[in-house]
């Protein structure tokens, strides 16, 4: 057993500050681990929001030293302990209280996307038949937690605040989940270019370095989501081609 310091951020939106505390750590531990300890023997009105522990469920983000993590998944063992480990709430996020943030925005955010909209079944028996390269390129984007850190990293809406033009890149990766299913029919295009503020991201994959998920949300949901915006708008042939298939519907 050895002893580590933890500098947590304790207070609300209107006033607070970092306080130590010093607990007794061992071998396997995680930061919530250690959190739950602190919580237990030192203070039991610390505020911190967490489910499975398993890294399952997406609740337990937090920063740690500087860094967007899920606590659960943070071992001890990779920290250097011989400093203080510093505990902050997300910075995206409107602060509730200590460790808490109110995510609210992201499920408002989603409600916006148009839903999934598919196309008539294509066999007698009322089924479809897909591609297994199509089906695959999707089930990436379906291992999405929903921890939000890719979120808080985003500079879009960490430091430019940009919550009513940019819906970020958690859920530009739903929207690619969307638009790349082999069976989707419904076009959001227009609101990509618009209202879910495609064009904001400047691809610097730092979304991508902190996903828990290890999803490649810059490379295989955003940059193909842009490309898809220009050809559809700013592509000359791309206009011709999208004009030819209008009439030949009429």
């Amino acid at each position: 057993m050895k002893t580590a310091t933890f500098k947590i951020w304790r207070g609300d939106a209107q006033d607070g500050r970092f306080e130590d505390y010093s607990t007794e750590v061992s071998e396997g531990m995680v930061v919530l681990d250690a959190v739950h300890k602190i919580q237990a023997s030192q203070a039991n009105d610390l505020a911190c929001r967490w489910n499975c522990k398993a890294g399952r469920c997406g609740s337990c983000s937090a920063e740690i030293n500087g860094m967007p993590r899920l606590m659960c998944m943070t071992r001890l063992s990779d920290l250097p302990l011989e400093k203080s480990v510093t505990i902050q709430p997300m910075k995206s996020f409107p602060l509730v209280r200590d460790l808490v943030t109110d995510v609210s925005w992201n499920f408002k955010v989603k409600t916006q996307i148009k839903p999934f909209k598919p196309r008539p079944p294509d066999r007698p028996d009322g089924t479809w038949r897909m591609g297994q390269a199509d089906v695959d390129r999707v089930r990436e984007f379906r291992k999405c937690i929903e921890c939000f850190l890719c979120q808080d990293v985003c500079h879009v809406l960490r430091e430019h605040h940009q919550y009513d033009e940019f819906i970020g890149p958690r859920y530009l990766v739903y929207v690619a989940a969307l638009e790349m299913h082999p069976l989707d029919t419904e076009d959001r295009l227009p609101e990509l270019k618009q209202a879910h503020g495609v064009g904001y991201c400047n691809i610097t994959k730092c979304c991508t370095s902190a996903c828990p998920e290890s999803i490649s949300i810059t490379d295989n949901a955003i940059i193909p989501l842009k490309e898809r915006v220009v050809d559809d708008f700013y592509d000359p042939l791309g206009k011709l081609w999208k004009w030819v298939r209008s009439k030949s519907k009429t």
